[in-house]
Parts: structure tokens; C-alpha cells; sequence
């Protein structure tokens, strides 16, 4: 937001700029509307803009004028429903709303576009100049575009701001922005990731609702600290290699009357018609996805994260809820389409051009979509008939493999097929394999409760769960905690487990982790081809009845890495796996290795290939499976 010098006869939003938002293409929007720092015929003060199409009277009110109505009025532009006003000696800092008088009366909101809001349960906008951080990332924005990638290695830690770490000296009071930049990024080198993915930073009234019914959607939350505070957590993390994703939610909004729902005495974001404007699992708004003026307050919405915080990816929730017009309702509380059918066609048309606009503006952006349907190409170009994603969240997988892990190893054996059926669409979309927040919360168990067994083998089973994860195709998420084994489920109230880590097996599951990430970057075969069949051949899927899995994944120059699972608690001595070539197969990763927490059970470093034909491969290997364990072995040149 910097400072525009103006005279009385240049508007800062221009009749070009209202018909650009008219037709709903006016993407860089956000920096017309809201409040913003300008210069008028020299004097500095805040110009405000805001859309109220169907107010009788909009004024400016805050502390500067005792929250008087009358004393600020705004003017309307044309007949476009945009409200004007240049206040002068109004500076960063100014706390305001705008009260919007209507034929349903009068109402004080919070403003759509402001940049800032005050701490909740207070809920006012906050003047903010977002242009005058000075970014240290240049070395990150160079590459991004290849970290970024989808032949690169990804893997992502999914982080809750509010209840990664608290300050227990403080009153358990919650780390601000530029502490998470100290702590927040050591660890992340510590373990490996190469990205975070944040639940929603944009401002929410409520602390239980994760940050999902979003109030002010260009506004960081102001629990942690200033937007330019946000942008130093950011920077260090690009600083330190480390890419940015944040959570984005389209699909809804909630009731507060702060907030955009009846926001000028009508329904302006959201459906008049209950049967389309209400998520009534939720409780919350739907946006009306086929207005001009509410598609380009969301897709603007969407670049401006990339282009004032340099984030690197959306991850957008609730897809599915969006493409179905009858999602979550019983016959007779929705309205079919056009055509008679339940697809929502304007959702679809939002985010087809969501993602053209989002891609050709940051061309090394990843749009991710958590959509838990079996919708095809998500994750393909528009121009094929897809959505235009970049990724997709493959809920399947995750569904199939935790009722698998969750069932005691005398019952695997007729179960095998929750872990081989993922082989017939793997490559139907470009996926990231998901174990989320919501797997770990609400009577769910954490991801270590959730193993069958004894303490040892919740563990072993753990180790090898999230082995599996990093070793099939697909770029990787794991929800804060899983990475040490929390033993009780998420509470948002609460800070991590942290002093688990004072125990040998909790860290040996960090531990375990760390070397995951370490050997998944540095072996291309592990994330070259994710998205190619190339890349993943099956040695021997069909052991069911010693619960065993065997593959292998290539890269492009033909580096191949051998893994086989081993789903019971009992050791498999001499079990043959056929390879391509004869080598000496040296054994990068063994979950069951003691520094992990394991029985130290192996194959002492690796082992040579036979002239043995098995599995349809000319040679193979007899290696040793240790129980409850993955090994990964890698075909030395």
C-alpha cells in the first residue's frame, strides 16, 4: 500500500477500474479498495473504498470521529455500488469500520478488504501499509519455480500457529509470529520438511474453528502479531529453503455480523436463497459464485497472498463442498443446475479460472485441492476439461491405509487390498498423500493411538506408516505431532507434547522422520516420477498372506530404490525380492534400526543381488524383514 500522490481530479479507483470489477477481472482490486494511504492536493491521510450496491448511506467511523455516523460520509461512485471517501490526517494505525445504512437498518463492518483487524473478540479494521517490509528472499524466489515442481521432492508439515508450541512460563500464551520465525524454522531444518503448510492465517472470530469461517480474508489473524511481523515468519522461512503454503477457504464464511454476510442490508457475497447460500453443517454462508463482483473479491484474494506475503501455494478446502450443489443437503434443500444435474456450475467456473489467473501470474505457484470425491482431473489443466489444480489431496489413500494400519496383524492378510487398490489410480491426478489435522482429532485417536498393539508395536506399526507414506508416489503431509508421536489427539487449546521428546521412542520417531526426509531428498527416484507411471513398478503385491509389500521407484536417469513392507510383527528371514540388476543393494533406511526405537534387526549395511530369477526379474535379492518394518534399499552403480 504505498502512499499515492493525488490531486482533487484523479481518482485513485478509476471508472476503468469499476468496469474491470463489474465484469469481475479487476484481480489486483485490493489495491483500490479498503483503506489506504494517499496524498490529495498535499495533504496525507487514508482514502477508503468499499462495495455496498444497495446501501441507502455508507460513512467511515472510528476512534477519529467517536464512531459518529454522520460525521463521515462516503460518496457513491456511478451507479457501481463502490463507496468513496479521503480522509485527511488519518495515518497507519487508525482503527475504523464502515457503518452501512440500509432498509434493514444499520450495521457497523468490518472492512472486506482491510489489511489489519484488531485482536479478537474486538473487530475493528486497522489502517495498514503492507509495501514497506523489505524482503530478504531473493535466493528462494529464484528457484521456487523448481523447488516447487512436481518432479520435485515435497514434503509438507502441517501447522496449527495457535498450538504448535505455547509459552507454559507466560500462561501458555501463544508464540507470535517472530518467535515461530526462530523456533518455528530451526525445527523445520531439524526435521527435513521442505515445506509448511499453515491452517488458516487470514482473521477469524473464533479460536475453535481452526480458521476455517474466515472474517476478514486479506487480513493475517492479529493473534500473532502485525501483518508485516507475518511477513518476517515468511521471509525467514524462504530464508532458510523452506517453501509456504496457507490454507484458503472459498467455499464459506461465517454469520458474524461483523463480517460479510448481509453486508449491505442484502444478501451481496452470499446466495439469497437458503437452499444455495447456507452450508447448514457448517452453520455458515456459501459465496454466490456466479456474481461478478463476489468471483473477483475471491480470486483477488487468492493473488494477493502471493503477492504482498510471497507465499508459495493455496491448499483450498472443501472443494467437494463447492462442485456439488446437493453436498451435505437432503432432497428438497438444494436446486438442481441448468441442466437438471447437482454439479455446481459457477464453483466450477470459479475455480477453472481461479487457477488460470492464480498460474499465470505465478507461474511457480502450487494449487492444491482437498477434494474428497472421485471429481476427475482435479488436478488437470483447464484446457483438458480439468479444474486446473496442481495437486490434489488423495483422501482415498488415506482413508484405505489408516483402516488397514488400524486392525490387528492377524487380520491384515484379508484386508490387502486397502493398500494395492491406490494402484489403479495413482496417476489419475498429480496427488499429495495427506495424514492431516482432521485424521487426528474429534475421537479420531492420534496417529500412534490409532496403531494396534502393544507399546512397542504402536510404534513399529507408526514408523512403518509413515515409511510407506514417503515411499510411494505422491508428495507427502504430515500434521504437527505425528512426527515425535503424540499420544493423545489434537486440541487446538493446547500446546504439543514437546517433553515426549525426553523419551527414546518418541525420539526415535523424530529421528526416524528426519532420515525419511533426508533420504527423500537426496534420491531423485523418490520423487522424480511421482506423477509418471514411469516412475513406480509393483515387484509383488500379492503376498497377502504374509502381509508384504514390495516396489520399486525410478528416476529419470534410472536410479532405482527397492522397498519392501513388512505389515506383521514377525521377522522374515531370506525373503526373496526380484530386481532389475545385479548389484550390491545398499540398505538406506530400516525402520526397525535401534536408533529409531527398533530391535535393531537388518540386513548389516546391504547386500549383493543373485543370479536368481523372481518375481519376473532376472535377479533378486534375499534380505531379511525385520517385524512391523519398511527397508529401503538402493541399487548401487
Amino acid at each position: 500500500m504505498s502512499t499515492k500522490e493525488l490531486k482533487d481530479s484523479e481518482p485513485i479507483i478509476t471508472e476503468f477500474d469499476l468496469h474491470l470489477f463489474g465484469e469481475g477481472t479487476n484481480y489486483k482490486i485490493y489495491e483500490k479498495m479498503g483503506a489506504h494511504k494517499a496524498t490529495v492536493n498535499g495533504k496525507e491521510g487514508t482514502h477508503f473504498a468499499v462495495w455496498a450496491p444497495n446501501a441507502k448511506s455508507v460513512s467511515v467511523i472510528g476512534d477519529f470521529n467517536k464512531w459518529d455516523a454522520s460525521a463521515n460520509k462516503m460518496s457513491q461512485m456511478s451507479q457501481s455500488g463502490v463507496w468513496t471517501l479521503f480522509i485527511p490526517g488519518l495515518h497507519e494505525g487508525t482503527l475504523y469500520k464502515f457503518h452501512i445504512s440500509s432498509d434493514a437498518g444499520g450495521n457497523e463492518k468490518t472492512d472486506p478488504f482491510g489489511f489489519y483487524s484488531e485482536v479478537r473478540p474486538k473487530t475493528a479494521s486497522i489502517v495498514y501499509d503492507l509495501d514497506k517490509y523489505k524482503w530478504n528472499d531473493e535466493s528462494w524466489v529464484k528457484e521456487r519455480k523448481k523447488r516447487n515442481s512436481l518432479d520435485a521432492p515435497i514434503s509438507i508439515y502441517e501447522v496449527h500457529l495457535g498450538s504448535w508450541m505455547l509459552v507454559p512460563e507466560e500462561n501458555n500464551r501463544w508464540l507470535t509470529y517472530r518467535e515461530l520465525a526462530d523456533k518455528l524454522v530451526a525445527y523445520l531444518e531439524k526435521t527435513g520438511f521442505t515445506h509448511v503448510e499453515f491452517l488458516p492465517v487470514a482473521e477469524h472470530p473464533l479460536d475453535m474453528s481452526w480458521g476455517y469461517q474466515i472474517t476478514g480474508y486479506f487480513a493475517t489473524t492479529s493473534r500473532f502479531g502485525s501483518p508485516e511481523d507475518f511477513m518476517f515468519l515468511v521471509d525467514k522461512l524462504h530464508q532458510a529453503g523452506i517453501g509456504v503454503i496457507l490454507d484458503w477457504v472459498p467455499a464459506h464464511f461465517p454469520k458474524d455480523g461483523h463480517g460479510l454476510g448481509l453486508f449491505d442490508g442484502s444478501h451481496l457475497y452470499e446466495h439469497a436463497d437458503p437452499r444455495q447460500g447456507m452450508h447448514h453443517e457448517w452453520g455458515t454462508y456459501v459465496f454466490n459464485f456466479g456474481r461478478h463482483e463476489v468471483r473477483n473479491f475471491l480470486i483477488s484474494n487468492a493473488l494477493f497472498w502471493f503477492d504482498k506475503y510471497h507465499i508459495d501455494g493455496l491448499r483450498v478446502d472443501a472443494v467437494a463442498s463447492m462442485l456439488y450443489l446437493n453436498y451435505a443437503r437432503k432432497d428438497g434443500e438444494w436446486v438442481a443446475n441448468d441442466y437438471g444435474g447437482r454439479e455446481n456450475l459457477e464453483a466450477i467456473s470459479l475455480l477453472r479460472t481461479l487457477n488460470e489467473v492464480v498460474y499465470s501470474n505465478y507461474n511457480h505457484a502450487l494449487m492444491i485441492a482437498e477434494e474428497s470425491t472421485a471429481w476427475p482431473q482435479v488436478a488437470r489443466p483447464t484446457y483438458l476439461g480439468g479444474l486446473g489444480f496442481g495437486l490434489k489431496w488423495d483422501m482415498g489413500w488415506m482413508n484405505d491405509t489408516l483402516k488397514y494400519m488400524a486392525l490387528d496383524p492377524i487380520y491384515r492378510r484379508y484386508h490387502h487390498n486397502n493398500l494395492t487398490f491406490r494402484g489403479l489410480y495413482q496417476f489419475s491426478e498429480n496427488f499429495v498423500m495427506p495424514l492431516s489435522h482432521d485424521e487426528v482429532v474429534h475421537g479420531k485417536c492420534s496417529l500412534l493411538n490409532k496403531m494396534p498393539g502393544d507399546h512397542w508395536q504402536k510404534f513399529a506399526n507408526l514408523r512403518l506408516l509413515l515409511g510407506y507414506q514417503w515411499t510411494l508416489p505422491g508428495k507427502k503431509l504430515l500434521f504437527m505431532g505425528g512426527e515425535f508421536g503424540q499420544w493423545i489427539e489434537w486440541n487446538d487449546a493446547q500446546s504439543l507434547d514437546w517433553h515426549l521428546l525426553e523419551y527414546p521412542l518418541h525420539a526415535g520417531m523424530q529421528r526416524w522422520v528426519s532420515d525419511l526426509n533426508r533420504v527423500y531428498k537426496a534420491n531423485p527416484a523418490l520423487f522424480e516420477l511421482d506423477c509418471d507411471p514411469r516412475g513406480f513398478s509393483w515387484i509383488d503385491c500379492q503376498d497377502h498372506d504374509q502381509c508384504i509389500l514390495a516396489y520399486s521407484r525410478q528416476s529419470q536417469s534410472g536410479d532405482t530404490v527397492v522397498i519392501a513392507c513388512n505389515f506383521t510383527p514377525v521377522p522374515r528371514y531370506n525373503y526373496r525380492v526380484g530386481v532389475q540388476s545385479h548389484a550390491f543393494y545398499r540398505e538406506v533406511l530400516n525402520s526397525d534400526a535401534a536408533e529409531y526405537g527398533g530391535s535393531g534387526l537388518g540386513n548389516f549395511g546391504g547386500l549383493h543381488s543373485d543370479e536368481w530369477q523372481h518375481h519376473g526379474h532376472p535377479y533378486s535379492v534375499a534380505i531379511t524383514l525385520p517385524p512391523l518394518s519398511i527397508v529401503v534399499l538402493k541399487a548401487d552403480k
